[in-house]
């Protein structure tokens, strides 16, 4: 498994969720001059997981043993697990871990970072053997 992380494949899938990423991002300006902020940011967030599960499918995972609808559908799967990663290592580095070390250099954007790096990998397995599964994945 540790192989999956030195492919091609996987460099395909940071360019794919860094793009995701900042159509999210960008994205939420756009919405923001038709709604409030919070909703803004919901809309955004869903436009770049579409964009990443599109890019994902044409350009990282190309076959699959799924319907595309399928492939959505644990694709958002995958993704509800990274959130709650994102927010579990966040919230835990910021109000537990980094009081006990006394780290206290931008607590809250070292620890999201962090929180947000994490899921990158899991991601990427989950995706891989599940969301885009092919036939030989396991064999």
């Amino acid at each position: 498994m540790i192989s999956d992380f030195k492919s091609k494949q996987f460099i395909y899938f940071l360019f794919a969720g860094g793009f995701a990423a900042l159509v999210n991002f960008g994205s939420r300006f756009f919405y923001s001059e038709f709604m409030s902020f919070s909703n803004a940011v919901i809309l955004a967030y869903l436009t770049g997981m579409i964009t990443a599960f599109v890019l994902n499918k044409l350009f990282v995972f190309k076959k699959s043993i799924h319907s595309t609808k399928k492939e959505f559908f644990y694709f958002v799967l995958v993704n509800l697990l990274a959130i709650m990663q994102t927010y579990v290592v966040s919230v835990g580095f910021v109000y537990y871990l980094f009081p006990i070390i006394k780290f206290t250099f931008y607590p809250e954007a070292i620890a999201h970072a962090i929180g947000v790096v994490v899921p990158v990998f899991t991601s990427f397995i989950g995706h891989k053997y599940f969301s885009f599964r092919r036939y030989n994945e396991f064999d």
